[in-house]
């Protein structure tokens, strides 16, 4: 496969969020069929969403796994009609499971989006034999674990320690560091205050020179406390837009494409950091 080409943007690169779930903790189900999620997703790319992020598992907080061959159908279908419908955008496939990954991407993704960074010992040959990008999110145990590991001495330190660790074993396997992102993985496995440290601190991952994707997006630790469901949490998840933003952050992925677009499309004329670009190639250096 060719170099992966994104656009280049004065401020970070929207990926939009398909959910073909059931039992999604942002948006219930509502795109759980696949003419429903190809409706969203074209809906999407004309909010002005860079890149397309279709998952086929829920991994919210006690969430249960998935069998991959079920995953499968729910994300395969929707990859594949997006490319025979001409759309020519980034595909990124959400997904923790080798099988999944690879049945998209030859479907027609160029990214796959692993919230376990690899913990498939098969992950980063399907990545690497496609030729395809990878985000590696921080995640301790799984979905229907991880919030009893929310235990650090230094969040910041060791979930970074934790992405550079990964970030090389993905080179080890075969993936090129040009082709690689590191996500902090907000609200896997973190409490509220960790979250939030790990947002005021976007500038180390940034400083790292891996590129840097960021999930805040209607998580729980926006408005659960206030008694606020993931709908009525804009307001919090432009607040995180805006903060990755100004850390130099190279991608959100969101939920809500046209008020993160309008926002950030804002912030990059009237910010110091105007001129400043995101995105490019996958294949090329940072």
């Amino acid at each position: 496969m060719s170099e992966i080409e994104l656009p280049r943007r004065a401020r970070p690169l929207v990926w939009g969020v398909v959910n073909v779930t059931p039992d999604s903790f942002s948006d219930g189900g509502e795109h759980a069929t696949t003419e429903a999620a190809l409706a969203h997703a074209r809906r999407l790319l004309e909010q002005g969403a860079d890149v397309l992020d279709v998952g086929g598992e829920s991994t919210r907080p006690g969430a249960a796994a998935v069998e991959a061959g079920v995953e499968a159908g729910r994300v395969v279908p929707v990859v594949r009609a997006l490319r025979a419908g001409g759309v020519a955008a980034p595909i990124s496939v959400d997904t923790r499971k080798a099988s999944v990954a690879d049945a998209a991407l030859a479907a027609g993704a160029t990214v796959v989006n692993d919230v376990s960074a690899g913990a498939d010992p098969a992950m980063f040959e399907t990545a690497a034999r496609h030729g395809a990008g990878m985000v590696l999110m921080h995640m301790r145990g799984d979905p229907a674990t991880m919030q009893s590991f929310a235990r650090y001495e230094d969040v910041v330190e060791e979930v970074l320690a934790q992405l550079l660790a990964r970030a090389k074993a993905a080179e080890g396997g075969g993936v090129p560091a040009s082709r690689l992102w590191i996500d902090p993985g907000l609200g896997f496995g973190k409490t509220a205050a960790h979250n939030e440290a790990l947002l005021a601190s976007l500038e180390r991952f940034v400083a790292t020179g891996r590129r840097v994707l960021v999930g805040a997006s209607r998580k729980s630790f926006l408005g659960a406390a206030a008694g606020k469901g993931p709908k009525e949490r804009l307001a919090g998840s432009l607040a995180c837009a805006a903060r990755a933003f100004e850390a130099g952050v190279d991608a959100v992925r969101v939920h809500d494409v046209a008020e993160t677009v309008e926002l950030l499309d804002v912030l990059a004329r009237v910010s110091p950091r105007a001129g400043e670009s995101a995105g490019g190639r996958i294949g090329a250096e940072r």
